[in-house]
Parts: C-alpha cells; sequence; structure tokens
C-alpha cells in the first residue's frame, strides 16, 4: 500500500501493528489541558501532585486519552477510510503519566467484522496500550471503529 493510499477496513488484518509516539509529555500542556477540562489540584501544579499518591504533576487521565488520540491520528487513523467509533470498550489508567514523561506503545488490530446493518462498513476492534519512557504500561484501552469497505461487495 502507497503512504498516500487510504486504509480500508481490508487492510486491517488482526494481528496488524501500527507504531504511536513517541509524544513527549510538557508540564505547561499538562496545566493548560487540567485548567481547561480537569482543574484537580495534582493536574495544576507540581507541589500539589508530589503530596498526592501520583508522585509529581501528573497528566489527566482525559488527558492521556487526549494525547493516544492524536498519537493514533498520526500514526494511521488521519490515512484511514474511518467513518467514527460507537464508543469504547474500556479504558485504563495503570500508572500515572508524569510532566516529562516519554510514552509510545502501539495500536493493535484485535478482530474485525463487516457491519450487518451499514453496508459497506466493517467493525475494526483495536487494542491501544502505551508505555512510558521506562517501559511501565501507563494506558490500555479498547474500541470498535467503523471503516469503509474498500470493495463493499466483496466483504
Amino acid at each position: 500500500m502507497s503512504q498516500h493510499e487510504l486504509i480500508h477496513f481490508e487492510d486491517m488484518n488482526p494481528e496488524t501493528v501500527y507504531p504511536l509516539g513517541p509524544k513527549h509529555v510538557v508540564a505547561d500542556e499538562v496545566i493548560a489541558f487540567a485548567s481547561e477540562y480537569d482543574p484537580q489540584p495534582m493536574h495544576l501544579d507540581e507541589e500539589a501532585g508530589k503530596a498526592s499518591i501520583l508522585g509529581g504533576l501528573a497528566a489527566s487521565g482525559w488527558h492521556s486519552c487526549a494525547m493516544l488520540m492524536r498519537m493514533m491520528c498520526d500514526s494511521y487513523m488521519l490515512r484511514a477510510a474511518a467513518e467514527g467509533a460507537p464508543g469504547l470498550d474500556y479504558v485504563k489508567w495503570i500508572r500515572p503519566v508524569l510532566a516529562d514523561d516519554v510514552l509510545s506503545g502501539e495500536t493493535r488490530v484485535v478482530d474485525r467484522r463487516v457491519s450487518k446493518s451499514r453496508p459497506g462498513i466493517g467493525i475494526v476492534h483495536l487494542r491501544h496500550e502505551l508505555r512510558n519512557q521506562r517501559g511501565e504500561t501507563v494506558l490500555v484501552s479498547e474500541n470498535p471503529v467503523m471503516l469503509r469497505l474498500r470493495m463493499p461487495q466483496e466483504g
């Protein structure tokens, strides 16, 4: 597949892996996100973060999800014939994501099926895992995504 060709349902076979990151977690971004969306002290102030069980200025779990989404877009989603996602199966914040961490990981195709109710659409089940620079898993998430079929008649 050329770099400019869209990724369709047919291209996302089980065990297909897309690399994510690296993403440097910047303190100013942690504070800006928290100020707008999750203004808890451990997300706004280094000392409050150190005094918490998180151990430092920590990104909100929702910020971690937003960073994951950006890494997914940079890796493959902006090249995908995607039609959105019907939701998340789950997200788990395993360890705190701290300012100055460097996140990387992968998205893996778990399974897929052609939609019964939407002709020309396939449902691909994805599993995402992010790790910090020490190799520690910080976030795991799974969700279905809808992609157009390249050859709808062949499913």
